[in-house]
């Protein structure tokens, strides 16, 4: 049998053989060790690939011009032809030794060490940096890239890092991580895709590298709030000045009379011994408490431009507690859905702001009902004394309404009670922009309806001795703060 004859009988078998030939060891390599080729294989493989087409067509076409010719061109065409194959072989063999020894050349992953470094908690919406710090232990060279593994809603700036490590070195990538959302987040992995030496094999690998990241609510209005009352300027953020009516009791310390001050204020004592006008300075009342009831019931998960009504919720909290403990008060906090899940004792002083920031920052709306009962029973326990009891949710039915404004009344007689009502952006909207057709109309007439039965709600739980703010979420802080102020000014607590 010639060799033609062999090529012959060998071309229906010879794809199929070499599909597997290369199939095969890709499948093993990728199943057990995460290895793939790279697109590098298309500029080594391609034309080779090309070319063996030939081992097919070149023997079959000789074979169809010259089948009985025993001529020299006959024979010299089919002479070059069994060279061609022959190297083009010989080059083939060569290119799997080259992917062969290439792929020998990529480092072992376990002979690298991670650690992580990062601060255990971060702002909403800011940036928060992450540091990696690799180290090789082994006598060979990483090329790559490393990627951290973000949680949901977190973003990275860069997403991935250029990876070039020589042996026994040590290097430090640092990241930005800018959360969006509240609450506790576990990194657990750092992902590597690591290359070959000629950048023919990559190899992908995960290796844990734990982490914890604490999310805390953005506190910048904090710091706006305080730079604006530094300068006497909070009426730009909605705070305004109240008038304190009445007199404070609480002596705070002796100064020198100045043109306005009351003559009655006047220490006659102070003002002989000093030889000079002296008059007493009072201060308001300390040491008042104030207790916020938050719902995170099904209520609260209405959502305004990307925030639930929890979360703006959560921001006035904040504001209005940085506030009162600056003015000396004591401030505590319950949340409560269909059971209490969180309750912060009262205290006074700066540290009960992170306290407060811990009570809060895992605190997400839920679907269930929520269960005043629980919530105020559990109140009445743990606060005896005269205590401002804010009250902050949504009702949009009847049965909710009446227990809120009972619940409320009782408390009137011993504490002071302040609802505040969240509005629905959705239902202000229906019924101040009626459509023309039927069934906006009706919608609009149903939105309308709501908002006399939440006016008539309103009404009945003032003429029961409760205060009330009802605004818009994001407009909450500036009221809230104010009625505060108010309540301070007129000795209501």
């Amino acid at each position: 049998m010639s060799f033609y004859d062999i090529v012959g009988s060998y071309l229906f078998w010879a794809p199929w053989l070499g599909l597997i030939a290369i199939t095969a060891p890709l499948l093993i390599l990728g199943y057990g060790w995460k290895i793939s080729p790279t697109l590098r294989w298309l500029w080594l493989i391609g034309p080779l690939s090309v070319l063996s087409l030939l081992i097919v067509a070149v023997p079959a076409a000789v074979g169809a011009l010259y089948p009985d010719s025993q001529s020299t061109f006959a024979s010299t065409l089919r002479y070059g032809a069994d060279l061609f194959i022959y190297f083009l072989v010989l080059f083939d063999l060569i290119a799997i030794a080259i992917l062969v020894l290439d792929l020998i050349t990529l480092p072992n992953p376990s002979r690298i060490k991670i650690e992580r470094q990062m601060l255990r908690s971060a702002s909403l919406g800011g940036y928060h940096e992450s540091k990696i710090f690799l180290e090789n232990r082994s006598n060979r060279s990483f090329f790559g890239d490393v990627k951290e593994d973000l949680p949901e809603s977190f973003t990275c700036e860069p997403e991935s890092h250029r990876l070039v490590l020589g042996p026994s070195k040590r290097i430090e990538l640092t990241s930005r991580l800018r959360p969006g959302r509240r609450g506790v987040f576990q990194f657990e992995f750092v992902y590597f895709q690591f290359f070959s030496r000629l950048g023919f094999w990559r190899r992908m690998v995960q290796r844990p590298c734990p982490g914890e990241l604490l999310v805390y609510p953005n506190m910048k209005q904090l710091e706006e709030y305080a730079l604006l009352a530094r300068t006497n300027r909070l009426s730009l953020i909605g705070v305004r000045r109240t008038r304190n009516l009445g007199q404070d009791s609480n002596f705070e310390r002796l100064r020198d009379y100045s043109q306005d001050d009351n003559y009655k204020h006047i220490d006659w004592r102070a003002t002989a011994r000093r030889r000079k006008l002296t008059v007493k300075q009072f201060q308001q009342d300390k040491s008042q408490r104030i207790v916020f009831l938050l719902d995170c019931g099904r209520m609260m998960t209405n959502e305004y431009q990307g925030l639930s009504l929890l979360d703006y919720a959560l921001n006035s909290i904040l504001m209005l507690s940085y506030v009162a403990l600056h003015q000396g008060d004591s401030v505590g906090m319950m949340c409560f859905s269909d059971r209490v899940e969180k309750y912060v004792p009262l205290r006074g002083g700066i540290d009960q702001m992170n306290r407060i920031l811990h009570g809060l920052f895992d605190r997400f709306p839920s679907m269930k009902q929520s269960n005043f009962d629980n919530a105020f029973l559990s109140f009445s326990k743990r606060c005896r004394r005269r205590t401002m009891v804010v009250l902050i949710t949504s009702v949009i039915d009847d049965v909710t309404a009446s227990q809120v404004t009972g619940y409320l009344s009782t408390l009137a007689g011993r504490h002071l009670p302040l609802l505040v009502l969240l509005r629905d952006h959705r239902i202000f909207d229906a019924a101040d922009n009626p459509a023309m057709d039927n069934a906006m109309l009706y919608r609009s007439a149903a939105a309308a309806q709501i908002l006399v039965w939440r006016n008539e709600v309103l009404k009945k739980i003032k003429d029961g001795g409760s205060l009330t703010i009802d605004a818009f979420p994001e407009q909450l802080t500036a009221p809230l703060v104010n009625r505060y102020l108010e309540v301070k000014a007129k000795h209501l607590l």
